[in-house]
């Protein structure tokens, strides 16, 4: 029968070899899962908050002349730094020169009246205890001498005045700082406390920084602070971004918060005082601030690559149970405090949560415990 049928015989002979292979490899055998671990703990971490700003000048100098005249010479450079006092525009001061002048010589004939009014009390001093001169010729005398100095004391005022006058005519830097275009030029008539500026003179180092921030965070951090879980954070350096996204080398301090809140945004201002020797920052550009909001101390923070979201967006970790059974566990989360989440509620101090070897476990699964690593869980960028 076998040999009337040899296509039969080939197909029994592997049927056998495929099953006799199958007995010999036996049933896959998984390796038992490895996995790394951070013990939660209580940590002391500052929360900060990234805020908008805009840059603007410390100190803002509108340059106006004080007298009227003809543009004589511009005497800066556009765009360079000024010192404080320094000469910037010469104007035409022959007239106040002249009455520098005609000032000066209404002192000299003061003081000329007066000395001879001096000479004259004196000799009437003289003359009237030996009776040549009578009481009322004295006193006209001395009275005379009095009017002469009052009139010499007028005269250096004026003069006074008229030198203060012909300095004006050389305009001065007001501060010291950093002065944009002019916008007059040699020949332009200027008059005095006119409206619009000649030049700007800014001082730029150190800058401030505007933030703005909500009116409803400062009352959580309030309460916050009130309920304890959060300790005020006084004195703490202010990080500056750029646009470009580079952190600003220079920390700033927090200067002062607005008094009040916009009712239009619902926002109050703070400004941070930021060194500026380079000049880096200019008034008017958008930086970010990581601003402190606060200290909290007993913090239970937890790796943002230990945290994942289920289909509703809800936060959960897998945590090594005492027996070192994997448990799915739901938690909430809050800041980001470098490259950790702050844990608000579901989790505990003492707890083991799996950061290494997710995809190798499942909830239920028991890890041996040689196959457990205990690594450090320090927040980073703090």
């Amino acid at each position: 029968m076998l040999r009337k049928n040899p296509i039969r015989v080939l197909f029994l002979f592997a049927s056998f070899a495929v099953l006799s292979a199958c007995q010999e490899a036996g049933p896959a055998s998984q390796p038992p899962p490895a996995v790394d671990v951070v013990v939660m703990e209580h940590q002391s971490v500052t929360l900060t908050r990234e805020l908008p700003g805009r840059t603007n000048a410390f100190v803002v100098a509108e340059v106006r002349p004080q007298v009227s005249g003809i543009i004589q010479e511009r005497l800066f450079t556009e765009g360079s730094v000024v010192e404080e006092g320094e000469a910037l525009y010469q104007l035409d001061d022959a007239v106040y020169r002249a009455e520098f002048s005609s000032a000066e010589a209404n002192v000299a004939r003061a003081k000329a009246a007066m000395e001879l009014a001096r000479l004259d009390a004196e000799r009437a001093e003289d003359l009237v205890g030996t009776g040549a001169l009578t009481r009322r010729e004295y006193d006209t005398a001395t009275s005379t001498l009095q009017q002469r100095k009052a009139e010499l004391a007028l005269a250096e005022a004026n003069m006074e005045r008229a030198r203060v006058t012909l300095n004006y005519a050389r305009i001065a830097s007001p501060i010291a700082g950093r002065i944009g275009r002019s916008a007059v030029t040699q020949g332009a008539l200027v008059t005095a406390n006119q409206p619009d500026p000649l030049a700007i003179v800014q001082q730029l180092d150190p800058i401030y920084v505007d933030l703005n921030q909500s009116s409803a965070e400062l009352l959580e951090m309030r309460k916050a602070i009130q309920a304890g879980s959060l300790s005020a954070a006084q004195d703490l350096p202010v990080t500056i971004m750029l646009e470009d996204g580079s952190v600003y080398e220079h920390e700033g301090t927090l200067a002062f918060s607005e008094v009040s809140v916009a009712p239009s945004t619902g926002s109050y201002l703070l400004r941070v005082v930021v060194p500026n020797p380079d000049y880096v920052l200019l008034p008017g550009m958008y930086v970010r601030a990581d601003l402190a909001r606060g200290v909290a101390n007993n913090a239970i923070l937890v790796p943002q690559k230990a945290v994942t979201r289920d289909p509703r967006g809800r936060t959960n970790v897998m945590v090594l149970g005492s027996d070192n059974v994997v448990e799915l566990r739901p938690i909430e989360v809050s800041s980001i405090v470098g490259d950790q989440w702050l844990v608000e509620s579901g989790l505990d101090v003492g707890e083991r949560v799996i950061v290494q070897g997710l995809q190798k476990v499942q909830p239920g699964v028991e890890v041996p415990a040689g196959n457990i690593d205990v690594i450090s869980n320090t927040a980073h960028g703090q």
